[in-house]
């Protein structure tokens, strides 16, 4: 379904690469959680994966982008946000200010590909329920907190149903319920079949719901496998990703010669499973 191989990508009058040489391969229906440190070209990739860049950024881009059966920097923008879906870090970039309502507001994508009125109306219904937003959709888009306004977001790019759909750091507006509840719908619609490449820096999240989890260092893959293999990994501290809370006791505790049997966790549901194997 994403098929990435060799990609270089330099902004425009950039001295340096953003991405070097990168390759990245995702099936059909997985939910691949990136991470990396600021700088590392995960918001670079997300552009790349859309196809922003280089439409809209320019730039120099090489290699292959192949994404939902598309070849990515070969097709007009406008044909590519049918295949793939992006939602931006910033949910106030995301709004059109075109709309009035929240309703009106989730439509306008619908709008710009002809759907119609009766399937519009069948979609909005169903994403408003499925985000907890339906008593918002008479509300302006801008009178919105950051949350909800983030929500509203994440709500146009999933009622377009696109196959691929591309997420960078969607929670960042959110409290713990919401994040929850976005990981809970992200991991349902893979279930169904969509591809999502999901950009976070929860990772105890990742760890719950991400069948795969890639690090990006430098703008390369530096490792890329099974959640918690990649998520305990000591390596992730020199690449600027950090450890979760857990990880952090596990190390912390080895480090003071006590046993902490198994793998090393990178979740609350890790952890109980880990110390309680010790008691």
């Amino acid at each position: 379904m994403i098929a990435l191989d060799h990609v270089t990508y330099a902004y425009p009058d950039a001295a340096v690469t953003v991405l070097t040489d990168l390759s990245l391969h995702v099936p059909r229906g997985t939910l691949c959680g990136v991470v990396g440190a600021s700088g590392a070209g995960k918001s670079t990739l997300a552009k790349v994966l859309s196809g922003f860049v280089p439409h809209a950024e320019g730039g120099e881009l090489a290699g292959s982008v192949q994404v939902g059966g598309i070849d990515v920097p070969q097709t007009p923008l406008a044909e590519a946000i049918e295949k793939v879906g992006l939602v931006t870090q910033n949910p106030f970039n995301q709004i059109s200010g075109a709309k009035f309502t929240v309703r009106e507001e989730i439509a306008f994508g619908l709008e710009n590909l002809g759907i119609e009125r009766a399937e519009m109306i069948m979609r909005i219904e169903a994403v408003g329920e499925l985000l907890r937003i339906s008593h918002l959709m008479d509300r302006s888009p801008y009178a919105l907190s950051g949350g909800q306004m983030q929500l509203v977001a994440i709500a146009s790019m999933l009622v377009m149903r696109p196959a691929v759909l591309v997420m960078d750091e969607p929670t960042s507006q959110l409290d713990p319920g919401g994040t929850r509840m976005v990981f809970d719908v992200v991991s349902e619609l893979t279930r169904d079949g969509t591809t999502v490449v999901l950009l976070e820096h929860k990772l105890e999240q990742l760890r719950d719901h991400a069948d795969q989890v890639v690090v990006l260092a430098g703008g390369r893959v530096a490792l890329q496998g099974e959640p918690r293999e990649v998520l305990s990994d000591e390596r992730l501290t020199q690449w600027g990703t950090g450890s979760t809370r857990y990880t952090q006791a596990a190390r912390s505790a080895r480090d003071r010669g006590l046993d902490v049997p198994g793998p090393t966790p990178v979740s609350f549901d890790d952890a109980l499973l880990t110390f309680g194997r010790g008691a």
